[in-house]
């Protein structure tokens, strides 16, 4: 297999790395993929080879890592879950491979939802108010002056610990039981309205980005915050005040980005789209929907991680047409849907 570029893919049994590994299946080159997961999850995995991973606040994730890297012949390494992205960006240096991610502090301040909330509403940008609830007292202050609010883990994926509520009883209970005094937020809740800009940078330039709008989370209703991380159906946007607002959201936490950039923006009561938090060095999941219409970015990041030249579409930003839908679930193929095939089922409904 000469000249195959030999890439890595951690938690390559979830959504997110299959995707991920879809996306580089459809590019116009080969790849021979290696993967690690969990137990019973490496079953899942699209790759050639698949391994059982330690988890990565394992003191010896970082050796047994290096020792895979080494014995596989490794090139390139992909991060998807957030603990493996935070703990190869510390150790990168002690690991032969290329990685193409931010600075390390860059991946601590967008793990970090309430300091990356302090520099963004610093930088003049408008975004839900939030304070960082270590007590009871504190907690009882934000009820206080926000009535609703919205109270959430400050690091974690897929709405971790997050919960809505107006009740200071069920909001305090909730963060006793998480033992997240100190860990938790209440931050003035904003509308269901969210739009995510996926964007791939290199040395402070901006290569390639792509909006795309939620319309449903799957299984929401078995979340307490009618959130679940699990994108039911989304379609592709281009929004000109998106794109200005996650720009400055991204250049407020690190001047000159390099790598993976997502920003998730939620839309306030004036619908203004509101930063509220930013996926660092990795691929939000349902990032196959743009390969499949037409914009592999996976293709294009590998590419940049290898410092070779790459075909980028002629629009950088927003260059999927609007309107294209992704519904997708649990044990089912996702289709991609234009709106016109929406519109007609509309017109057709009983």
């Amino acid at each position: 297999m000469a000249n195959v570029k030999r890439v890595l893919v951690t938690g390559s049994g979830g959504a997110p790395s299959i995707n991920f590994e879809r996306s580089l299946r459809d590019s116009p080159e080969k790849f021979y993929l290696v993967g690690t997961d969990l137990k019973y999850y490496v079953h899942r995995s699209e790759t050639e080879k698949t391994f059982i991973a330690p988890f990565a606040d394992e003191q010896d994730y970082i050796e047994k890592m290096e020792k895979l890297i080494e014995r596989e012949k490794i090139e390139f390494l992909h991060c998807q879950p957030d603990n493996e992205v935070s703990r190869v960006s510390r150790d990168r240096k002690k690991l032969n491979v290329r990685t193409f991610l931010p600075q390390h502090a860059t991946v601590e301040l967008c793990q970090d939802k309430f300091q990356s909330y302090r520099l963004w509403k610093k930088a003049g940008l408008k975004v839900p108010e939030t304070t960082l609830i270590s007590s009871p007292e504190e907690l009882k202050k934000a009820f206080d002056e926000l009535g609703e609010v919205w109270v959430r883990n400050i690091t974690g994926a897929a709405g971790l610990g997050a919960l809505p509520t107006t009740s200071f009883e069920l909001a305090k209970a909730w963060i006793d039981h998480r033992d997240g005094w100190g860990r938790f937020t209440a931050a003035q809740k904003l509308t269901r309205d969210s739009v995510t800009w996926l964007s791939l940078w290199r040395d402070g330039e901006l290569i390639v980005a792509q909006g795309r709008k939620r319309v449903a989370w799957e299984f929401a209703n078995r979340s307490p915050a009618g959130v679940t991380g699990i994108t039911g159906v989304a379609f592709t946007v281009a929004d000109p005040v998106v794109d200005e607002i996650a720009q400055k959201a991204i250049l407020a936490l690190d001047r000159n980005p390099h790598g993976i950039f997502g920003v998730d923006l939620t839309y306030d009561k004036e619908h203004i789209p509101n930063p509220t938090e930013i996926n660092i060095g990795r691929f939000f999941t349902t990032h196959y929907f743009f390969t499949k219409a037409g914009l592999n970015m996976p293709y294009i990041y590998v590419k940049l991680g290898f410092d070779e030249p790459v075909e980028l579409p002629a629009k950088r930003i927003n260059p999927l047409p609007a309107g294209l839908y992704w519904v997708r679930g649990m044990d089912v193929e996702p289709k991609l849907v234009t709106q016109k095939e929406v519109d007609d089922y509309d017109r057709n409904t009983l």
